[in-house]
């Protein structure tokens, strides 16, 4: 019961909008900040089987998701539903950052 706040906020914020399609909206993203980087390298081995492009696949898309960033941190640490979680073993808190901050630039692109 302690979740059920968080529970219904993820609800709510993936009941919202959809998929985000593939074209690119302003252009292709750029990359040369490191933090980008090694975010999509993160973002690629852990999170692109799921979440292709940001876009839905086996899990919902993660580019239309205006979630503020203590929330995905919480959603990737604790996972929900059928996504697992992952500890900071398998991702630095490091690594984690450069993920969310590559996840939050999906959402501009």
């Amino acid at each position: 019961m302690k979740h059920l706040p968080f529970l219904l906020a993820v609800a709510l914020a993936a009941a919202c909008g959809s998929a985000r399609r593939s074209e690119t909206i302003v252009g292709p993203m750029n990359l040369a900040r490191s933090e980008l980087e090694d975010g999509a390298l993160v973002f690629m081995e852990f999170c692109y089987k799921c979440h292709p492009g940001g876009e839905a696949g086996l899990g919902p898309a993660l580019n239309n998701k205006p979630l503020p960033r203590f929330l995905v941190r919480l959603q990737v640490r604790k996972g929900l539903g059928a996504m697992p979680s992952f500890s900071d073993r398998q991702i630095s808190d490091e690594s984690l950052d450069d993920l969310l901050t590559y996840v939050t630039a999906l959402r501009k692109h």
